[in-house]
C-alpha cells in the first residue's frame, strides 16, 4: 500500500512534465484514460519550449527534466523504433547526458574511501576540475606515482539510491501495464525494464566497467587498427575506475581528423571491421558507439572508451542476423520469414506465407541497390515494426544492437558519405558466413544442439525415477520392470551419445579446415 502511495505521488510530478512537454497523446488508446488526457490539456498548457517540436523532441524535453534515471531511460527507448517510429527513436538517441560536476571535495572522498589510501599516495597529480561530467559518474584526469597519464571515473555520490528508487516505479508502472493492458504484453515491459535495471546494475559498480572493457581489449589484443585502453585495477574499486588516458582526435571531428593527416575512408574501414568482429566473431559489442566514445590515436588506431553499456549476442542470434540479411540481399524473402519462425521469434500459429508478404514490402525497395546505398540498421527497424502484426516478441539484444548500429553507421556517413561501414566489411561477412553457415557447419550446430539435449536425458531419468520412488514411497504400486527399463534407457543414452560425438568431431574438423583457410585474413 506505501509503495503504491508513494508512486502515485511521483506520478503527480511526472504526469504534470509530461503534460507540459505534450506527449500524453498514447493516453487516448486506453479509453478509461482518454478523459485524463482531455483534462491535462486544458489544466496544464504545453510549455512554450515545446511549441513546433516533435514528438520524440518533446519526450527529450521532458525526460532531460525528470532527472538521471530518466535520461538513462530515454537513452534506452531510442532503440525501440518499434514503439516509437524510427524519428522517436532518432530523437530520444540525441538525449545529452550530461549534469553539472560535483565537487571535488567528494569525489576524492570516494576514492580515498575505496582505493584505502591517501590520494598523494596514488597519484603524484590530480585535476581537481573534471573533464566530463554525466548522470552516472564524472572523469578526471590524473598522473599515476609511476608516471603515468591516466582517466579516473568517479561515480556521483547517491546515485545508486536514486536509481533504485526511480527503477521501483518503472517496474511498479511495467508490471501495472501487463496486468491491465493484455495488448502491453507482446511488448513485455517487465522485461525491458529488467534489462534497464540489469544495465544501471552493471553502471552502479565500476568494476563492472573495468571488466567489460578488459575482456574487449583481450578480443582484439594485437589489432593494429582497434584496441582499448588499459585498466590500471589497482586504482579501480567499485566507485572508481582507472585507465590509460587516451590522446587522439575525437573520431566526430573530421576537420581534426584531416588536419592531422588521416585517411577518412580508411578510418571508416577500420570502424567498420571492428563492429563486424564484436558483432559477428565475438558476440560482445560496445553498446554506446557514438563519437565521444571514439578517439583516433597518431598512429591512426581507432581507441574506444566508457564500456558502461555493452551488449551480447548468442550464436543463435549471429546465426539469424547472417542468415536474415543473406535473405534480404538475395531477395530470397520465403527464408527471410523461415528464419523468423525457426529462430522461434514468430510463433508458428502465424501465417508464413503472409510474413514473408510482409518481408517483401521491405525488401523489395532493397533489391538491386548498390550495398553503400543500403542502411541494416534501418532494414532492422522496419523489421521490427512489422513484427508487432505478428506477435514476435520484443527482443532486447537485438533492439539494443539495432541502436548501436544506427550510431555506428550515422558515423561512417558523417565521415565519407560515399561509402557504407557495411560494404567495406563485406569480405568479412562473406567469410564469417563461409565458416560458420556453411551446410557443414549448419549440420554440425544441429548435431551439437541434439548431442546437448541428449546429454540432458540421463538427468531427466533418474530425476524421474527419484519422483516415481517417492511416490511409490507414498502407496504408488510401481512395477519393478519399469524400473528396470528407465535403468536400461538412462544405460542406452549414454552409450549411443559417443557415436555422435564422434561424428560431431568429424563435422568439426571439416569445419576447422574451412576457417585455417581464411585465418589470415581474419582481423585478430
Amino acid at each position: 500500500m506505501l509503495r503504491s502511495l508513494r508512486h502515485l505521488l511521483a506520478l503527480i510530478r511526472i504526469g504534470f512534465t509530461l503534460a507540459r512537454a505534450d506527449v500524453l497523446q498514447p493516453l487516448v488508446m486506453v479509453p478509461v484514460l482518454l478523459t485524463v488526457f482531455r483534462l491535462s490539456r486544458i489544466i496544464i498548457p504545453p510549455a512554450k519550449e515545446v511549441r513546433g517540436l516533435r514528438p520524440g523532441q518533446r519526450l527529450a524535453w521532458a525526460l532531460q527534466r525528470l532527472g538521471p534515471s530518466f535520461i538513462k531511460l530515454g537513452q534506452a527507448l531510442s532503440t525501440r523504433s518499434d514503439l516509437l517510429g524510427e524519428q522517436g527513436a532518432a530523437d530520444l538517441s540525441m538525449l545529452q547526458d550530461r549534469l553539472p560536476p560535483f565537487p571535488f571535495a567528494q569525489a576524492r572522498a570516494a576514492i580515498e574511501a575505496d582505493l584505502g589510501r591517501p590520494l598523494s599516495e596514488l597519484f603524484t597529480e590530480f585535476n581537481t576540475e573534471s573533464v566530463a561530467a554525466a548522470s552516472v559518474a564524472q572523469v578526471h584526469f590524473a598522473v599515476t606515482t609511476d608516471g603515468r597519464q591516466v582517466a579516473v571515473k568517479v561515480l556521483r555520490p547517491g546515485v545508486a539510491a536514486a536509481f533504485a528508487r526511480d527503477l521501483d516505479l518503472l517496474m511498479w508502472l511495467a508490471e501495472l501495464m501487463e496486468a491491465r493492458i493484455p495488448g502491453s504484453r507482446r511488448l513485455r515491459p517487465v522485461d525491458v525494464v529488467k534489462q534497464f535495471e540489469q544495465s544501471v546494475a552493471f553502471e552502479m559498480d565500476l568494476r563492472f566497467e573495468a571488466a567489460a572493457a578488459a575482456e574487449m581489449a583481450e578480443n582484439f589484443a594485437g589489432d593494429p587498427d582497434f584496441r582499448i585502453p588499459p585498466v590500471d585495477w589497482e586504482r579501480t574499486a567499485g566507485r572508481v575506475l582507472t585507465t590509460e588516458r587516451v590522446i587522439g582526435t575525437p573520431i566526430g571531428d573530421r576537420d581534426a581528423l584531416i588536419a592531422a593527416g588521416h585517411d577518412l575512408r580508411e578510418i571508416v574501414g577500420k570502424a567498420a571491421r571492428a563492429f563486424f568482429a564484436q558483432i559477428f566473431r565475438d558476440g560482445f559489442f560496445h553498446a554506446d558507439l557514438h563519437p565521444g566514445n571514439l578517439f583516433v590515436d597518431a598512429h591512426g588506431t581507432i581507441v574506444a572508451i566508457d564500456f558502461g553499456i555493452t551488449g551480447r549476442l548468442e550464436r543463435r542470434h549471429r546465426n539469424y542476423l547472417a542468415d536474415m540479411l543473406l535473405g534480404f540481399l538475395s531477395g530470397d524473402f520465403r527464408r527471410v520469414a523461415e528464419v523468423h519462425f525457426d529462430a522461434g521469434l514468430v510463433p508458428r500459429s502465424e501465417s508464413v506465407a503472409l510474413f514473408t508478404q510482409a518481408c517483401r514490402s521491405i525488401g523489395e525497395p532493397l533489391l538491386g541497390k548498390p550495398l553503400e546505398q543500403i542502411s541494416v540498421a534501418k532494414l532492422l527497424s522496419q523489421l521490427f515494426q512489422i513484427t508487432r502484426q505478428f506477435k514476435m516478441e520484443t527482443q532486447p539484444e537485438l533492439l539494443m544492437l539495432q541502436k548501436t548500429m544506427v550510431l555506428a553507421e550515422g558515423l561512417g556517413r558523417s565521415l565519407d558519405p560515399t561509402v557504407n561501414m557495411w560494404q567495406l566489411a563485406q569480405p568479412l561477412i562473406e567469410e564469417w558466413m563461409a565458416v560458420y553457415r556453411s551446410p557443414v557447419a549448419r549440420v554440425g550446430d544441429t548435431v551439437s544442439d541434439f548431442i546437448t539435449e541428449l546429454e540432458h536425458l540421463p538427468k531427466v531419468l533418474h530425476n524421474l525415477k527419484t519422483v516415481l520412488s517417492d511416490l511409490a514411497h507414498d502407496g504408488l504400486n510401481l512395477h519393478s520392470e519399469t524400473v528396470e527399463a528407465l535403468g536400461e534407457g538412462d544405460r542406452w543414452i549414454r552409450r549411443l551419445a559417443w557415436p555422435l560425438w564422434v561424428f560431431a568431431l568429424a563435422l568439426a574438423g571439416m569445419a576447422a579446415a574451412q576457417w585455417f583457410t581464411i585465418l589470415s585474413k581474419w582481423p585478430l
